[in-house]
């Protein structure tokens, strides 16, 4: 009899097979692995990608800041209706058809997103959707632009920082002129090639912005102040190594020029302009009225403004 009590007990504590089966987080688990296994292809082209060419490195640390973002603002799912049903699987039908339809890389990805962006939308909801927006929009950072659209992006980064490096000399009271993307110095001229262009640098600086913006700020104003001042921002810390490099060949050594500094120095200038963006955000903070964002309540301030 105290046997029969005990697994009586034993049985209504357990978890019920069906309802862990209906759990929101094993559906979009279950549909997560599936995206994985109908988009395995076009995934190791992308990663490939982006480890062999430095225009595409953002792309790597897109998923795991938007995972970060909403497991730190994540809040209980309030319930699915029949709306989210019917919309989830509309957006897997889509992403489904796009992925057979296409076989070119980036609208593969863009079906991928899509896919999870309805998994997300059948499994927690239409209401978790809303909270979770920005992370799951700032998934698309993993389609890889197109030559056409890249292309024009580092012409105006070039054009930018030669126009900066330009500014920076003659502030110093170096002898300068500028033709195009060279920089005339006494003696010696410079080259802004597109491989100068200082893209990949510049594309991880406006990632981690948004990250940052989306983790440490409630105001939207703020937030969109924050991350179009990191363009600019791109440009002159691009435009200071040209300075720099041009500088010490002149006045110290021309192995400035090959050396170790000029292929590897970029870190120290990506790090000079990830600074600035700090000192940004410790301005901006403190002139909200809100507590910092912390996991749990991040949602309820996404949409404010001042």
């Amino acid at each position: 009899m105290r046997e029969h009590i005990l697994a009586t007990q034993l049985l209504a504590t357990s978890p019920n097979p069906e309802s862990i089966f209906k759990s929101p987080l094993v559906i979009f688990s279950a549909l997560g692995a599936i995206s994985i296994a109908i988009w395995w292809a076009p995934l190791a082209s992308l990663f490939a990608l982006a480890l062999r060419d430095e225009q595409y490195t953002h792309i790597l640390v897109i998923l795991p800041m938007s995972a970060a973002l909403i497991v730190m603002e994540w809040k209980p799912p309030a319930g699915r209706s029949g709306w989210d049903a019917t919309a989830g699987s509309t957006a897997l039908a889509i992403a489904l058809l796009a992925r057979a339809a296409d076989v070119r890389l980036s609208l593969n990805i863009l079906a991928l997103v899509a896919w999870w962006m309805g998994a997300f939308i059948f499994s927690f909801g239409s209401r978790a959707f809303r909270r979770a927006l920005f992370p799951l929009c700032f998934l698309l950072g993993m389609v890889p632009l197109p030559q056409l659209v890249l292309d024009p992006l580092v012409g105006l980064l070039q054009q930018g920082s030669t126009t900066s490096a330009h500014w920076l000399f003659a502030a110093a009271g170096i002898p300068v002129q500028q033709t195009g993307t060279l920089v005339h110095l006494p003696g010696l001229t410079l080259e802004v090639a597109p491989e100068c262009s200082s893209i990949r640098s510049s594309m991880m600086l406006l990632v981690t912005t948004m990250f940052l913006a989306q983790l440490l700020l409630v105001s939207s104003r703020r937030k969109m102040a924050v991350v179009a001042a990191a363009i600019p921002l791109s440009v002159l810390k691009n435009g200071l190594r040209i300075f720099t490099l041009g500088t010490l060949a002149t006045k110290v050594d021309p192995g400035f020029l090959t050396g170790r500094f000029h292929r590897q120095g970029g870190i120290i200038f990506f790090l000079i302009a990830l600074a600035g963006i700090f000192l940004l955000f410790w301005i901006l903070r403190r002139g909200e009225n809100h507590n910092p964002r912390v996991p749990g309540n991040g949602s309820q301030n996404a949409g404010s403004t001042d």
